[in-house]
């Protein structure tokens, strides 16, 4: 077991950080006050976490598969900034609290306002996006969920008016990424705060 210092004391096991609730402890450690020659005993609660399976670790192949999934998204010229906004609105639509997690805090560290981020959900009522950002928004719904309504006609003519037919096949492809990231995620048992943003190379 491993106690990692957090808003609670953290325990994983085989070095995993993270993991759903599993259980609640007491961590005690002794205080020592040389003023008083005395030693007491401060308790701190601990939150005993467990990751279902760390797919990265057993599996990385399959990891690397969808990091070329996403090297290939990188590659088509979307803004990634429009990339991000479809990362955050799938895996909010998803249920998906680690990517969740993950994509907004990369979001607002590279620049993309609160604001933005905070009214994703609510998109067609928020006068904060682009009406690029708005079709694509809208794509990522349909496509996401794409056994209730398919993709329409008239959605697909709408995204055609702002993006190409090279941008639109980049577009699926961007959303299938993350929606390849959820349900590994959310099927593995990985929830949020298990990520650790890499501090950028100076």
């Amino acid at each position: 077991m491993i106690l990692i210092p957090c808003v609670h004391y953290i325990a994983t096991k085989n070095q995993v950080w993270y993991t759903n609730l599993h259980g609640i402890g007491t961590f005690y450690i002794p205080i020592y006050y040389k003023k008083f020659r005395t030693r007491f005993w401060i308790s701190i609660p601990v939150v005993w976490l467990e990751v279902r399976i760390n797919y990265g670790e057993l599996e990385p192949g399959a990891v690397k598969a969808v990091y070329a999934l996403k090297e290939y998204v990188k590659g088509t010229g979307l803004e990634p900034s429009l990339i991000s906004l479809i990362e955050i609105r799938a895996s909010q639509i998803n249920g998906c609290a680690y990517c969740l997690d993950m994509h907004t805090t990369d979001a607002m560290a590279e620049g993309e306002s609160e604001q933005r981020i905070f009214c994703l959900s609510a998109w067609r009522e928020s006068p904060f996006y682009t009406e690029r950002e708005r079709a694509a928004m809208e794509f990522t719904e349909a496509v996401t969920a794409i056994s209730l309504n398919g993709v329409s006609d008239h959605l697909y003519k709408r995204v055609r008016k702002s993006f190409s037919e090279r941008e639109y096949i980049a577009l699926i492809m961007a959303i299938n990424t993350i929606n390849c990231w959820n349900r590994l995620s959310i099927a593995c048992g990985h929830t949020a705060g298990m990520y650790v943003r890499k501090k950028a190379k100076s």
